[in-house]
């Protein structure tokens, strides 16, 4: 092979490999404006957003946040759209820079891919939970939310739920894998995990129920 003809197989070779990370990386991208999230989380973000299709018009922001209360990642809507229609709410999801759990610290980049996309779309079914509500019902959630634990227990479930209903059920299960097994995890956070969220077991009754349903 000639030296030029050479030159040219490698520039192929390179636009060939090129063109399929870029496809295997927009496999799980939502094509959708509405949808803004960090390059960083991009695979996951988009992989947890295509088992939402009803989300796809929903105008979703993903943003990190330096430090966030009492929580790992929190989906809320914006300020204004607890006075919009349905149809035309907004909505953010924070997450921390820094996943603090107890005495442990991960950064984002040290979260299995896997775990990352399940606490995105455990994130993703509190949002189809608010927009399963009118305006007047979502105001009243967000107030519960904060005077009542029973009320938090109830809405962490059911964001679980729909999580799992949407075809999740894996990526659910190997988020609460990695907390529950992780040694290096508090056992205070572990028995939190297990108070307000699904169980493994109660998730594998569902993916039985849906199955059985379909």
């Amino acid at each position: 092979m000639l030296k030029t003809d050479l030159i040219k197989y490698h520039k192929f070779k390179t636009i060939v490999i090129l063109i399929c990370i870029f496809l295997l990386a927009n496999q799980f991208m939502p094509h959708s404006s509405k949808h803004v999230f960090p390059d960083s989380i991009a695979i996951e973000a988009g992989k947890a957003l295509s088992f939402y299709p009803e989300l796809s018009d929903v105008s979703i922001t993903f943003k990190f946040k330096s430090n966030i209360k009492k929580s790992t990642m929190q989906a809320q809507p914006n300020f204004g759209s607890f006075f919009r229609t349905r149809n035309k709410r907004s909505y953010v999801i924070l997450i921390s820079k820094k996943i603090k759990i107890e005495n442990k610290v991960f950064k984002t980049k040290d979260i299995p891919s896997n775990v990352m996309t399940g606490w995105l779309g455990h994130e993703l079914g509190h949002i189809m939970d608010y927009q399963s509500k009118n305006n007047l019902e979502l105001l009243w959630f967000g107030i519960a939310y904060l005077m009542s634990e029973n009320h938090i227990i109830k809405a962490e479930r059911a964001a679980d739920t729909f999580a799992v209903s949407h075809g999740m059920a894996d990526y659910i299960l190997e988020t609460k894998n990695f907390i529950l097994n992780h040694a290096e995890i508090n056992d205070s956070y572990k028995l939190r995990i297990k108070k307000y969220y699904l169980s493994p077991e109660e998730i594998m009754e569902l993916v039985q129920l849906n199955s059985e349903k379909n």
